[in-house]
């Protein structure tokens, strides 16, 4: 497994209200344009899951498979080029501000690692900005 980490960004909401907003994937009508129209093409979601296609990569499905209430929501792909799970972690840091990480684990060789692991460390951190700047 190679391991991916976003830098860690700090939100001016709650962990309760950030957790509230990410463990239920219907929130992200909220965030649709926000979303780069030209990068991400086809995204539905429901609750639970998660897909779009990304080119050149093609579709890509998640589901959550684990919340850990006000701390961490954990995805894992269901169709994807390369396996991955991904988690997105909460910790206080006041009442009303806390900080974010997200960290991807993907299942890829060393050959297919050197291509892409520039473009999914840039992806991590441009979801990470995202969601530090969601109105919570």
């Amino acid at each position: 497994m190679s391991k991916f980490e976003s830098s860690i960004k700090i939100i001016p909401f709650s962990r309760e209200k950030v957790y509230y907003k990410i463990s239920d994937l219907t929130n992200l009508e909220s965030v649709k344009d926000k979303i780069p129209q030209d990068k991400v093409l086809n995204l539905s979601f429901d609750k639970d899951s998660l897909s779009f296609d990304i080119s050149p990569v093609g579709q890509i499905s998640l589901s959550i498979v684990d919340r850990e209430p006000d701390k961490c929501v954990k995805f894992q792909s269901d169709k994807s080029p390369v396996p991955f799970n991904l988690w997105i972690q909460l910790v206080p840091l006041e009442e009303d501000r806390c900080k974010i990480k997200l960290t991807m684990d993907a299942e890829l060789n060393p050959f297919i690692k050197s291509m892409v692991q520039k473009p999914l460390q840039e992806g991590l951190e441009k979801l990470a900005d995202v969601l530090a700047g969601v109105d919570y």
